[in-house]
């Protein structure tokens, strides 16, 4: 039986800006909970690839309070007022609880600490072979910003569903879904970033596996998210954007080959010819999968206005 469910509330009318700002944030709190993940797997082979996974985070995250604002379409301080209550004669920090938006912006401020100190670190690492941080203080700092990044990275698929519009209130798949797309847009980009070094070759395959299972998640979820909301009756609002749900599927589809191929390769022990392959297929596959990320938050997006 279907369920219609009742929704009351004006649509917030969210210009490409805040599409780019759900993106970036999806990258920066996956990247660095890859990075974490790489680094805590006690293999030496895997840290150069932690480092480029924390150098992507950081810039990443700097790009979302920028777009955040630039939806707002106000001042450029708007993200500051959201932190801070300037209020002359009551300035303050502006902390509410009861306020996704403002958890949020204070979790991605928090964030942003954790992403520029990996940053440093990694920078440091590369350039004069020191880190910034001791190796156990390192591991600890990664572990704990490692899960405020998860929250950032699934945050924003919670922040929609907590609103009253059509299709987001509908379902309670968004924040596992937008997590499982954040791990493998991240997981996309790391690859492509380190195809070409040798150092990091180790890495790739491992990240071509990970990208399998976030995408093998991703599919169960899109799965779980139509079918809840066509028991809803907001099926119909998706039909206009299955153009971006067909580019989202290719891309997930191509994680999940790439990362059988690798599984097939480890098992009967590759040689020169397929690494070489492995890196078209890595350029191929994470710009497919790129576009999917970008195209799934899109869906889901502007689908509700």
């Amino acid at each position: 039986m279907m369920f219609l469910a009742e929704h009351f509330v004006r649509p917030p009318e969210w210009t490409w800006w805040i599409l780019g700002y759900f993106f970036f944030a999806g990258i920066a709190g996956g990247s660095y909970a890859i990075g974490t993940l790489l680094r805590l797997s006690g293999d030496a082979r895997d840290e150069a690839a932690a480092r480029v996974a924390f150098l992507v985070s950081f810039p990443a995250t700097v790009i979302c309070p920028i777009l955040l604002t630039a939806d707002l379409g106000e001042s450029w301080t708007r993200f500051w007022h959201m932190l801070v209550n300037v209020t002359p004669g009551q300035t303050s920090f502006s902390f509410k609880y009861w306020s996704p938006m403002s958890v949020g912006a204070w979790a991605l401020l928090i964030f942003g600490f954790f992403a520029f100190v990996s940053f440093v670190d990694a920078w440091l690492s590369i350039r004069r072979g020191k880190p910034f941080l001791p190796g156990p203080l390192n591991r600890v700092f990664n572990i704990v910003g490692g899960l405020v990044a998860i929250y950032i990275a699934s945050y924003t698929g919670v922040l929609i569903s907590v609103s009253n519009q059509p299709v987001w209130s509908d379902t309670p798949t968004l924040g596992g879904l937008f997590l499982a797309s954040a791990l493998s847009g991240a997981a996309a980009i790391i690859a492509l970033l380190i195809r070409n070094r040798r150092e990091a070759s180790y890495s790739l395959g491992r990240l071509h596996q990970a990208d399998g299972y976030f995408s093998a998640l991703e599919i169960v979820l899109i799965i779980l998210f139509f079918i809840t909301i066509a028991a809803s009756g907001a099926l119909s609002r998706e039909m206009p954007w299955l153009v971006l749900w067909f580019l989202a599927v290719v891309g997930i589809v191509g994680s999940l080959v790439v990362a059988r191929e690798h599984l097939r390769v480890q098992a009967s022990g590759g040689g020169a010819a397929t690494v070489a392959g492995f890196r078209l297929d890595t350029l191929v596959v994470s710009i497919l999968a790129l576009i999917g990320v970008l195209a799934l938050r899109a869906a889901v997006i502007f689908s509700a206005q």
